[in-house]
């Protein structure tokens, strides 16, 4: 009888693990393991809801102080940006238009899609995400509204006191985020100078402030070459696909804390799938 229920278990588990890894549908899968579309429906919520439960406390913890200073000197030796905490971006997750949404989730890119905001650190691992909004909102109001941001702009972060910049006794400067010209410009958040009529000293920052955001830019390339759920659209109900995102995203911090490559590798294999 335990032998029964473990192998009930372990299909359970290979349905869902089946699902994100290939992408395939429910339909496709139902023929590959004889049981329902329904049935694998509810193999997949549960499943995911198990794999963020057990291990989103572990894999994509709050940062404390400490572990915030341990992030920024990382960005500084492979980015050469000092004081930066994590770089922000949005990801078009692509779906099947919702029942009576209308035009709510349809996209400038012109398909439908919910929004995956993300802070990464520079080993390519997710700090923070938060998955269901749509695109009309806009990236600065998606990160604004999200817990993470409700956090920053409250000062709840535990974010590190200013500390003075490698190499200078000046003014201290504040730990930032790092986001695109998506973004609002705030006291822990920096983003590039304009491009018309710029020097070039803020032509250098906006290069350096660039090479150290495409670490969020990577994360969402190595996501979705591992997952393979991500190279077409995602055909189910959109509370599914946040388990689905929230899953995905928690398995990539594992995967990358236990077999990480490196930050130019990512950098330089991962961003096509951005496009």
């Amino acid at each position: 009888m335990a032998n029964l229920l473990f192998s009930a278990a372990l299909r359970r588990k290979l349905n869902a693990s089946r699902y994100l890894a290939t992408g395939k549908t429910f339909t496709a899968l139902q023929y590959e393991f004889h049981i329902g579309r329904s049935t694998i429906a509810d193999i997949v919520s549960e499943t995911c809801q198990a794999i963020w439960l057990a291990l989103k406390d572990t894999e994509m913890p709050e940062p404390t102080k400490e572990e915030w200073y341990q992030i920024a000197d990382t960005f500084q030796e492979k980015t050469n940006f000092p004081n930066c905490l994590g770089a922000v971006d949005g990801k078009h997750i692509r779906c099947v238009k919702p029942r009576s949404s209308g035009s709510k989730f349809f996209n400038y890119k012109k398909y439908f899609s919910v929004v995956l905001m993300a802070v990464a650190n520079a080993n390519l691992r997710f700090i923070s995400i938060d998955i269901g909004a749509y695109d009309q909102e806009g990236d600065s109001t998606v990160f604004r509204d999200s817990t993470f941001g409700t956090k920053l702009y409250s000062s709840q972060l535990n974010i590190p006191s200013p500390r003075c910049l490698p190499g200078t006794d000046s003014t201290p400067q504040p730990f930032v985020f790092l986001g695109d010209d998506a973004f609002k410009i705030h006291t822990n958040l920096l983003r590039p100078f304009p491009s018309r009529d710029i020097d070039g000293r803020r032509r250098i920052f906006n290069y350096r402030l660039s090479r150290a955001r495409c670490s969020v830019e990577c994360a969402f390339g190595l996501l979705a070459n591992k997952w393979r759920i991500f190279h077409t659209p995602i055909l189910v109900r959109p509370e599914l696909i946040n388990d689905i995102v929230k899953a995905s995203c928690i398995l990539h911090n594992f995967v990358r804390q236990r077999y990480g490559v490196s930050y130019e590798e990512s950098a330089q294999k991962n961003l096509h799938f951005l496009r």
